[in-house]
């Protein structure tokens, strides 16, 4: 009785598009080292499961990435103190475009007002968490290095990511 009333709470078809964006946004940290290609996917795959999965499916994904850079190597270990602000941002990120797109009547409008707000606030939060994060540092020379990670780029990436994931869902008739 317990394995069928479970069973009747799980969607195969959102699990099975969970674990396969999961999937891609954990093994490309591994094998692509490039911040302007990691990036934007992984801030388009937190947007797709957003919208095919739900706003849990994407919070728990918004954990993930940053480990794997960090396991990975995109992230090195030396900057491991900016991974629950780097997983911050991801959540900031995932609940602006969820709140627009939610709050808004114009599905296109309030799309486009979440990706612009969230870039904006994920790349805020982060360019104002370099002085926390590099106080945690065990190698100050590094903190140019963090700026450089945790400025503009952000902003641009996530953009990157909402032009991808826009394009995804539009072909997936998801938007």
């Amino acid at each position: 009785m317990l394995k069928e009333k479970t069973a009747e709470l799980i969607n195969v078809k959102s699990l099975s598009q969970f674990i396969a964006l999961a999937g891609i946004a954990t093994i490309v940290p591994f094998y692509i080292h490039l911040q302007w290609f990691t990036g934007p996917l992984v801030n388009a795959i937190l947007i797709i499961v957003l919208f095919l999965v739900g706003i849990k499916g994407a919070l728990v994904l918004c954990l993930i990435p940053s480990l794997m850079a960090l396991a990975g190597g995109l992230l090195p270990a030396v900057l491991a103190p900016a991974v629950p602000f780097i997983m911050i941002s991801n959540v900031i990120w995932v609940l602006s475009v969820d709140t627009a797109y939610n709050r808004l009547k114009n599905q296109e409008t309030g799309y486009w007002t979440g990706i612009f707000i969230g870039a904006f606030l994920k790349f805020l939060f982060l360019f104002l968490s370099v002085p926390f994060i590099t106080k945690l540092m065990l190698k100050q020379e590094l903190a140019v290095k963090i700026a450089q990670m945790m400025s503009w780029t952000q902003f641009a990436t996530a953009l990157a990511g909402g032009l991808i994931a826009y394009a995804a869902l539009k072909w997936l008739k998801r938007l």
